[in-house]
C-alpha cells in the first residue's frame, strides 16, 4: 500500500465525515478499549520477502510474498485491543492499514459496503487485514468471553489513527 494513496483517502474520508456527517451521528465504542504498546516512524522503503524455500519444505509448492511499500514517512503503531462480551469498536476507519491478530477470544468483522452485512469471524490465532482508507467497519465481540487482538497500523505521520464515522445502515444490531 502506497502511503501517497492512502493520504488522498484520508483527506476525501476526512472532508465527507465533517462536511456530510456531524460528528453527532458517529458510533462509539462500548465494552472496548484500545491501548497503543508502541510507535516508531518509517522512513521511505520498499521491503519484500520471497518465503518460498521455507514453504516448500513445508510440503507448499507456491511461494509467498510479503511486501510493504511507502513513498513518504509512515508512523506505525502497535495496538493492544480487548473487548468485554457484547463490546464494539463503533463503526470506523483508519488512514492506512492494519495487520491484526487475534489472541484470545472471538472477533466479528462486518464492512459498511456490504449491504448483507455479512459477518467474518476470527478467533483466536487467525490473522486478518483491515485495508484502510474508505475502508468503513465494526468490531464486535459477539462471544461470551473477553476477545484481544495486537494490531500493527501502517499510517501517514501524523495522521489521526482512527476516525469515527457514521452507521452505514447496513447491519441492524
Amino acid at each position: 500500500m502506497r502511503t501517497r494513496q492512502v493520504c488522498r483517502g484520508f483527506l476525501s474520508v476526512t472532508i465527507a465525515v465533517t462536511t456530510l456527517q456531524p460528528s453527532v451521528l458517529a458510533t462509539k465504542a462500548k465494552g472496548y478499549k484500545s491501548t497503543s504498546l508502541a510507535r516508531g516512524r518509517l522512513g521511505e522503503s520498499d521491503t519484500s520477502s520471497l518465503l518460498s524455500q521455507q514453504l516448500m519444505e513445508e510440503g507448499n509448492d507456491q511461494p509467498a510474498l510479503s511486501a510493504q511499500e511507502t513513498e513518504r514517512m509512515s508512523d506505525i503503531y502497535v495496538q493492544s485491543n480487548v473487548w468485554a462480551p457484547g463490546g464494539s469498536t463503533g463503526w470506523h476507519s483508519h488512514p492506512g492499514h492494519s495487520v491484526i491478530i487475534v489472541t484470545a477470544g472471538t472477533v466479528t468483522n462486518y464492512e459498511g459496503h456490504d449491504p448483507a452485512c455479512k459477518p467474518h469471524v476470527y478467533k483466536t490465532g487467525m490473522t486478518f487485514v483491515d485495508p484502510g482508507g474508505a475502508h468503513i467497519h465494526i468490531l464486535r465481540n459477539e462471544g461470551a468471553v473477553e476477545a484481544k487482538t495486537i494490531a500493527v497500523q501502517f499510517l501517514p505521520v501524523n495522521a489521526a489513527r482512527r476516525i469515527d464515522v457514521a452507521d452505514p445502515g447496513n447491519c441492524h444490531f
